[in-house]
């Protein structure tokens, strides 16, 4: 079976997590910069054999899109074309305060956190997308 990827979409950095063989688990995976996010998941895709990106959709409380939104769609856009794998988009609401309370709650330090909560939050867009397709 394929594997899932998870995308936690930021201007700078880019949270990235992966699903197990069976799709059950969602596990973080890395942080990497926003320039280089497009080779990194065309490598993810053929290494470990992706055959759905999941892409968080930053949106307001009341569901509205601004920039990040469009930013992000652009994205998956762009990552549809540059790998021909199933791109879904997934409302990411509350996953990065999810994250970092999570992160917090375990004991890490700050500088940990920081480096930890965007691939943590891939993780729990991910599995919310695994979830909801059981």
């Amino acid at each position: 079976m394929s594997r899932s990827l998870g995308i936690d979409y930021g201007t700078k950095r880019v949270g990235l997590a992966l699903s197990d063989t069976l799709g059950l688990t969602a596990n973080p995976l890395a942080v990497v910069p926003r320039s280089s996010i497009v080779d990194e998941v065309i490598r993810l895709v053929k290494e470990q054999d992706v055959g759905t990106i999941v892409v968080g959709l930053p949106t307001g409380l009341g569901g509205d899109e601004g920039i990040s939104a469009s930013e992000a769609r652009e994205l998956a856009d762009e990552l549809a074309t540059a790998t021909g794998v199933d791109v879904v988009l997934r409302d990411e609401r509350y996953t990065t305060r999810i994250a970092e309370t999570a992160l917090l709650e375990s004991g890490m330090k700050r500088r940990k956190r920081r480096e930890s909560v965007d691939k943590v939050a891939a993780a729990i867009i991910l599995q919310d997308y695994l979830d909801s397709n059981r």
